[in-house]
């Protein structure tokens, strides 16, 4: 069968079809209230999820992209929620300043422990990682309950994390969830509302490791 079509490929080179996307990106943006160094995390959340309702609802501790990027040169764990964050980010980064990205969901004690509590692993998993990874940088892209535990964890002062990026996305404790970080004083990357998702995260994380790159 042969088929025709009129389309035309702007570009077929990977790199070429980033710069594109990001010179779309700035010019359907528009004017924004956004920093020189917070911009990057918009842009690429922007090009991960093609949402520029997202993009302009991202909200940003003042001293977010500093501890997040001190945090990766300083060789600080990445905590995840779910694997899909663990297997989006970016490693080689990571790995060059002696970071690593770790998840607890899974693990076998996590398991028990919330199996024998009646409650959720992400939950159970957010009390592990706080004994195990202090000053880390905690990516939540899914489960609300671990984002609310991790913020109770840190008023009790059992937890300090050197940045939150916390973006559940979903319909129940999603926003109330992020509406309760953004009560925190400490670094943190959020948004407003529902949406949100494990690809978000993993864009800001990216992100901020080519800052940290960039500047090492």
């Amino acid at each position: 069968m042969d088929f025709k079509t009129e389309f035309k490929q702007l570009t077929v080179q990977p790199e070429e079809i980033e710069v594109k996307s990001f010179e779309m990106i700035t010019e359907e943006l528009g004017a924004h209230s956004f920093t020189q160094e917070q911009y990057p995390v918009v842009q690429r959340v922007i090009h991960a999820s093609a949402d520029f309702e997202l993009g302009r609802s991202l909200v940003f501790h003042p001293r977010a992209i500093e501890a997040g990027i001190a945090a990766i040169r300083g060789g600080k764990r990445i905590v995840a929620d779910v694997q899909m964050v663990q297997v989006g980010v970016s490693k080689p980064r990571i790995h060059k300043f002696g970071g690593d990205v770790d998840v607890y969901i899974s693990d076998p004690d996590v398991m028990a422990e919330a199996k024998r509590l009646n409650t959720t692993r992400a939950i159970v998993s957010m009390r592990k990682a706080v004994k195990e990874a202090d000053g880390a940088i905690y990516a939540i892209g899914n489960a609300p309950t671990a984002l609310l535990e991790l913020i109770r964890l840190v008023k009790e002062g059992e937890a300090r994390p050197g940045l939150i990026i916390g973006m559940p996305v979903g319909f129940v404790s999603a926003a109330e969830s992020k509406d309760e970080l953004r009560k925190l004083d400490i670094p943190f990357i959020t948004n407003i509302g529902r949406k949100g998702g494990s690809t978000i995260v993993v864009a800001a994380i990216n992100a901020l490791s080519i800052m940290a790159a960039a500047e090492a």
